[in-house]
């Protein structure tokens, strides 16, 4: 299991040089194509602190999305696992197939991850998916996961810094919003630690961070209808600093949303989860 964040802290700065990259040759034959947001990750005790951060067991059911040329695939394989690796490239899944043949311990699809059915996967064992994600896909893939996360056991991700602060924000700040309501929903977040971003090739314009997730065995709140919720989350924050009763005009009366227990008035960033729920459910109730 992941250790706690502490842990991870203290490994990364004991470790962590800023000359410590992986060789330059590391990029050989293959230029990082903007198209697929591809920035490789060369900092040696950055990558240390991810696989501790993971920290992966013999017979546990790995996912890696994203490997590129494999900064976090070889260590990862050091541990005796069972490891899935799903690549969009096939340049790079070329690569990976002649340093990696495939046996019954490691398989490789060439697969768009948005699209990728995750039930496939299945060894009878929960999936614990692992990457450095194309930030220009992440909040998309995160909802797409969120549909199999029965079969998930753990995800850790690099992402950008401000979705994760995103992710993990409060209600009544600035970051919180519709990505914060429903992941938090899904997961409970965690955020590791941050990385720079000369700890890549090229290096991109953006700083990032290391988040855990984990499905909840319980949810938070209990729905009556989740599509519901997330319509209600949705269409509260497609106006933040318009008012819930202004937003919510076509579902509700101020009078019912009184009967709630929330204030018109609100903006959607103060609402907390529970309370997105209690309008949903009452929006259920009414359909």
């Amino acid at each position: 299991m992941v250790g706690n964040f502490n842990r991870i802290r203290q490994f990364f700065f004991k470790n962590s040089s800023k000359n410590s990259l992986l060789k330059p040759n590391i990029m050989n034959q293959h230029f990082p194509r903007k198209r697929f947001a591809q920035h490789f990750l060369i900092n040696k005790q950055i990558i240390q602190a991810i696989i501790a951060a993971i920290a992966p067991q013999p017979q546990q059911h790995l996912v890696e999305i994203g490997p590129g040329k494999g900064a976090l695939t070889f260590d990862l394989l050091q541990s005796d696992c069972f490891l899935d690796l799903i690549e969009l490239d096939y340049d790079l899944i070329a690569w990976l197939k002649q340093k990696l043949p495939e046996n019954e311990k490691i398989r490789i699809y060439q697969a768009d991850v948005l699209k990728f059915d995750f039930k496939i996967l299945q060894r009878n064992l929960p999936l614990r998916i692992v990457g450095n994600l194309p930030y220009n896909i992440s909040t998309p893939l995160l909802f797409h996961l969120a549909k199999y996360r029965k079969l998930i056991q753990n995800m850790v991700f690099m992402l950008q810094k401000e979705v994760v602060d995103r992710i993990i924000a409060s209600p009544a700040t600035s970051q919180y919003g519709r990505l914060s309501v429903m992941v938090q929903f899904y997961y409970q977040a965690e955020q590791l630690f941050n990385v720079n971003p000369d700890a890549f090739y090229p290096p991109p314009k953006v700083h990032s961070s290391i988040i855990q997730l984990i499905p909840h065995q319980i949810p938070p709140v209990q729905l009556i209808n989740p599509t519901h919720f997330e319509q209600i989350v949705t269409i509260s924050f497609a106006q933040r600093r318009k008012m819930i009763r202004n937003n919510l005009k076509k579902h509700f009366t101020v009078q019912e949303i009184e009967l709630i227990g929330i204030n018109p008035e609100a903006r959607p960033e103060t609402l907390t989860l529970e309370q997105f729920a209690q309008l949903a459910n009452a929006f259920s109730k009414k359909s």
